[in-house]
């Protein structure tokens, strides 16, 4: 079976299999003491800068709360989408571990911050009453499958160093959107003024793990602390570095993550044939938003899996992965072809 659910749900890329079992040999010092973490560290600092420092973690929700917590106190507010995934999708992991307040701001029509309604918030600075911002977040690329520009990273960042705030991005499909911009990693990161990036790894193809990369120096006084206190610590962290290594090696995060647009390009084409398909926000990255019958629901889920976002709307969300090959997106739109020629049901 093969899902339109999440790209969380495709297997494990083959030349990262292959970095975890040369992993796999004799003993090695823990807790990131050992060789292939320093070697990989040292990867991070060419492709970024000099000055970065990076952090892996165990997951997505581990590497937004480690990113967030080195940067603030609980007294703190945190400024994000209102559709973003540490305000809509980690429980109430960020708030319990930071004990911050996150305030939500009204994503535009393409699911990103502005540095207009950004700014609306910037509010009762001093105010002993008020939680205290020292933080805005965006993601990259966003909920709704759509990319900020480097440009566009850097207003914004300009506006937070502006107000003694950090820059945040929550960067667990950045692979695909640095890929759909043809760019470098750095430009839409530290080039642009972030502060800090959570690196996403699993669904880019790894078996998990992720990446807090620190590019604000400032941040370094605690960051190692806190990496133990909210249990991202591996002990084992030779199998995460290990993993990034084939990432990075040779771009080849850019080769799986191109063919990931580029069959969410050709859902997009193959589906905009169909009558009873709406696509609700331009498709940029891996990631496809389409109103469709709710009829369909049902029949097309037995065999193709994919998220409902909006039932009110009948909006779903169709995700497209390293592993997704021409002749699953054939079956699906067949199979949607199929349902456009039955009746409504009463």
């Amino acid at each position: 079976m093969k899902s339109f659910a999440s790209d969380n749900y495709a297997g494990v890329l083959p030349e990262v299999m292959d970095a975890l079992h040369a992993a796999n040999v004799a003993h090695a010092r823990s807790y990131g003491a050992d060789a292939i973490t320093a070697r990989v560290s040292a990867q991070f600092r060419e492709i970024f800068s000099a000055g970065a420092e990076v952090f892996f973690v165990f997951n997505g929700t581990g590497a937004n709360v480690l990113s967030i917590s080195s940067a603030t106190q609980s007294y703190n507010a945190i400024l994000c989408a209102d559709t973003s995934h540490i305000y809509c999708d980690e429980s109430s992991a960020p708030e319990t571990f930071t004990g911050c307040r996150f305030f939500p701001i009204p994503a535009n029509e393409h699911g990103k911050l502005t540095p207009e309604a950004i700014n609306e918030r910037l509010i009762r600075k001093g105010d002993v009453h008020y939680a205290q911002t020292a933080m805005i977040s965006i993601t990259q690329s966003t909920e709704y499958g759509t990319l900020y520009t480097a440009d566009e990273i850097s207003a914004i960042a300009q506006l937070a160093h502006a107000h003694g705030l950090y820059l945040h991005v929550d960067g667990s499909r950045f692979f695909n959107a640095a890929a759909a911009l043809g760019c470098s990693l750095a430009d839409i990161s530290v080039n642009a003024g972030a502060d800090i990036l959570s690196l996403g790894g699993t669904k880019a193809g790894m078996m998990y793990g992720e990446a807090v990369v620190v590019f604000n120096k400032g941040l370094n006084k605690t960051i190692a602390y806190k990496h133990k206190q909210v249990m991202q610590l591996a002990s084992k962290t030779r199998f995460i570095a290990a993993q990034f290594e084939a990432m990075l090696a040779n771009e080849l995060w850019r080769k799986t993550a191109t063919h990931a647009n580029n069959m969410a390009q050709l859902l997009y084409k193959s589906l905009s044939a169909h009558e009873g398909v709406h696509f609700t926000r331009p498709v940029q990255a891996n990631a496809l938003f389409a109103e469709i019958p709710r009829h369909w629901y049902e029949p097309l889920q037995e065999h193709f899996p994919f998220y409902i976002w909006k039932d009110n709307t009948h909006e779903v969300r169709l995700m497209c992965a390293w592993d997704t090959m021409e002749s699953d997106i054939a079956s699906f739109s067949a199979a949607i072809n199929e349902l456009s020629k039955t009746a409504v049901p009463a």
